[in-house]
């Protein structure tokens, strides 16, 4: 089951396409994150609906929140794929142990081997402000991201006003 809205994200360390280690709790404090889980690199709905990111990059940069990709991938894989689609943002690896990051939050799918398509907006303080999941073959929508981020923002502001 996947996690709720208002609990604490588990914290984590991959290394993206560059063999680089990132960890959620780099950004506690300091920015929104936005975690969009995906099945598979090079897949066509895959590749679609991050295509979709890279051409509103500007919806998460505007509002100050970090859009990180996260596969069973390889980095190697991530890699490749982010150069060919022009990727302007971090891809991470949940490639060993497989897919443990996807299982903590509750989005692996154990029969198919891979993540489904989840996507958590984490406040400053690590907390999840927003998600939403997809059935199986069906993308997400660029309007969920838009109030997804709108949500986070929203309750950042009004912790910066207390």
């Amino acid at each position: 089951m996947a996690l709720e809205n208002d609990t604490q994200a588990p914290d984590f360390d991959l290394a993206n396409q560059f063999g680089e280690h990132v960890r959620l709790s780099d950004f506690r404090g300091r920015k929104p994150v936005a975690l969009v889980f995906f099945p598979l690199a090079f897949s066509s709905r895959c590749t679609g609906e991050l295509c979709e990111l890279r051409d509103n990059l500007a919806l998460f940069r505007e509002n100050g929140v970090e859009l990180i990709g996260i596969s069973v991938d390889s980095k190697a894989s991530l890699r490749a794929w982010a150069e060919q689609e022009g990727y302007d943002f971090t891809l991470l690896a949940d490639f060993w142990p497989h897919g443990a990051v996807a299982r903590e939050y509750g989005v692996f799918l154990e029969e198919k081997g891979f993540a489904n398509r989840a996507t958590f907006v984490i406040d400053v303080d690590g907390v999840i402000r927003a998600s939403f999941i997809t059935a199986p073959g069906e993308s997400r929508s660029l309007e969920e991201y838009r109030a997804a981020v709108a949500e986070v923002a929203q309750v950042d502001l009004d912790a910066a006003s207390r």
